[in-house]
């Protein structure tokens, strides 16, 4: 189990832009309707992780077709960072949530000549996830840790149209598949944004009644040695307020392009982690391409067959068998209400080499 400790959670604050742009100064209800649509969101998109299981696809980029699948893997040898906007559906039908706007967006990396242990080895140092992320997650800490899992609390910083703070507690469990594969699933069980923060009136607003920009994260993480290498995948599911009517012309595009920029940054923090871990004392890592120099995330979203919408519905997603629906932490009172029974949390079975 090792090897499989822990991979989430770093990319929470990828998802505050978007929030950011997504919510005016006023304050906002995180309706119950809105809940349970997000919930039916989670549980489809969990659902085409299972296909995933069923097809032998470890990363997202082993469901594509032969020669897109061999030139993504190039891309990213070469240092590239592939980046892709998803979209879950029920029957064929895009899920709609009422009051909320979802964010689903799954990106990967290669680090050259690392191994998995070592790639854990920095996923898994909570405490200096500030460090290593800076400035988008400010604070962080391991509070526990057993067998069942581990819970973690990260202070989330984005400056965009306005400065946030958030204040997030989240259960992660994960599973090893041999020597080579690891993979999580971390869930937020708090999310508090911070009023005044810095000052002596700091405080946090109230859990679901505030101005919206984060109200959930669903992490999923994969992590795969291999090619002299290892492979680095994550889909985020967040939830935020909706963006009204009269300012979706405009803030529209911005969600749609910033989250790929956040992502690129942290999936690039990540590797230049492992690298400097791997580098000799006073020898700097290679840290590869960085994001301005690959467009081909953005590129294989406009040649995926059907487009977007067909990338997510067609294309199977990594070996997963994730907490059901009735499993993912809610909303009450001051925190998101959590299940003590985690034991169907993760059944991994490799059935491809």
């Amino acid at each position: 189990m090792m090897a499989g400790r822990k991979l989430g959670g770093t990319l929470v604050a990828a998802w505050l832009a978007a929030g950011l742009l997504a919510a005016p100064a006023q304050a906002a209800e995180l309706k119950p309707v809105t809940v349970a649509a997000f919930d039916r969101y989670v549980r489809a998109s969990e659902e085409r992780m299972r296909g995933g299981l069923k097809d032998g696809h470890f990363l997202y980029v082993d469901g594509l077709p032969e020669a897109e699948r061999q030139e993504a893997y190039a891309e990213l040898r070469r240092g590239g960072i592939w980046i892709i906007p998803l979209h879950a559906e029920e029957n064929g039908v895009p899920i709609s949530v009422p009051s909320g706007l979802v964010h689903d967006w799954l990106g990967a990396i290669f680090v050259p000549g690392a191994t998995l242990a070592e790639t854990l080895a920095v996923l898994q140092d909570y405490d200096h996830h500030s460090v290593i992320y800076k400035p988008a997650i400010r604070k962080s800490r391991l509070l526990e840790h057993d067998d069942n899992g581990y819970k973690i609390y990260l202070q989330l910083y984005r400056k965009s149209l306005v400065t946030v703070m958030i204040n997030a507690n989240f259960d992660v469990k994960s599973a090893s598949l041999g020597p080579t594969r690891a993979m999580s699933a971390s869930y937020s069980t708090r999310i508090a944004e911070v009023e005044d923060w810095g000052t002596p009136e700091e405080h946090e607003l109230p859990v679901g009644n505030d101005h919206g920009y984060l109200w959930r994260l669903d992490n999923y993480w994969r992590v795969e040695q291999r090619d002299g290498g290892v492979y680095v995948q994550v889909e985020s599911i967040a939830l935020s307020r909706r963006v009204p009517a009269l300012f979706a012309w405009l803030i529209n595009p911005l969600i749609r392009s910033i989250p790929r920029a956040i992502l690129s940054e942290l999936l690039t923090a990540t590797r230049k982690a492992v690298l400097q871990a791997k580098s000799p004392p006073g020898k700097p890592a290679s840290p590869g391409r960085g994001p301005a120099e690959t467009q081909m995330g953005m590129d294989r979203i406009r040649r995926l067959p059907g487009g977007r919408r067909n990338a997510a519905r067609h294309h199977a997603a990594p070996n997963f068998r994730c907490i059901s629906s009735s499993e993912i932490p809610r909303v009450s009172g001051n925190s998101h209400s959590t299940t003590k029974n985690w034991s169907t949390i993760i059944t991994a079975k490799n059935t491809k080499g």
